[in-house]
């Protein structure tokens, strides 16, 4: 197989792993009723008049399964932390006691685990997209490699190459939404 369609099949494995990665952390945010830092993730505090990230100004630890300790570095920031946390909408009222944080992860009620299920579903239907938008667009550079001389064999060994990488990225976001579902739904 030619060196120039070599690059595209590793430029195309790039992508999808990349894709697979951007799925794994929109999915980290997701909470399943669980104490998890990932929650906190998208979280920045205007500190000192630039964005930083809650886990770059602060400890957080998890010291059970239904909360979440932030202890800032800085206490002067608690107020700021504790109203970002607030507008990100988690669902979580932070408890401030002048030192830390406390966040008590409330159970789940069915309604909202089949709410958080669909955003799940949402998230890997996405990726999946992503996934196929990668191999569509390497299947058409593929073929203008074609018109530079490259043998018709190559180009199809090279697609199909490409097919057996989607299916298996798309397999392998369908086992990880299955996971997630099933750690939602635990009551």
């Amino acid at each position: 197989m030619d060196d120039i369609v070599k690059m595209y099949l590793a430029e195309s494995q790039e992508k999808m792993n990349g894709a697979i990665n951007h799925f794994m952390t929109e999915l980290g945010s997701i909470r399943a009723g669980k104490a998890n830092a990932h929650i906190l993730s998208g979280i920045y505090i205007d500190y000192y008049g630039t964005k930083t990230a809650l886990n770059q100004m602060a400890n957080i630890s998890i010291p059970d399964a239904r909360s979440i300790i932030i202890q800032p570095w800085d206490k002067t920031a608690i107020d700021s932390i504790e109203r970002e946390i607030q507008k990100a909408n988690l669902g979580i009222n932070p408890q401030n006691d002048g030192q830390i944080i406390r966040l008590n992860i409330p159970p789940l009620t069915e309604e909202r685990r089949k709410t958080l299920v669909k955003q799940v579903n949402g998230e890997g239907e996405m990726a999946k997209v992503a996934i196929r938008n990668i191999r569509r667009d390497i299947n058409e550079d593929l073929k203008k490699l074609k018109k530079e001389g490259i043998s018709e064999d190559d180009i199809k060994e090279a697609e199909n190459q490409v097919q057996k990488m989607t299916d298996h990225y798309v397999k392998k976001i369908d086992e990880v939404m299955v996971l997630k579902e099933k750690d939602i739904m635990t009551v």
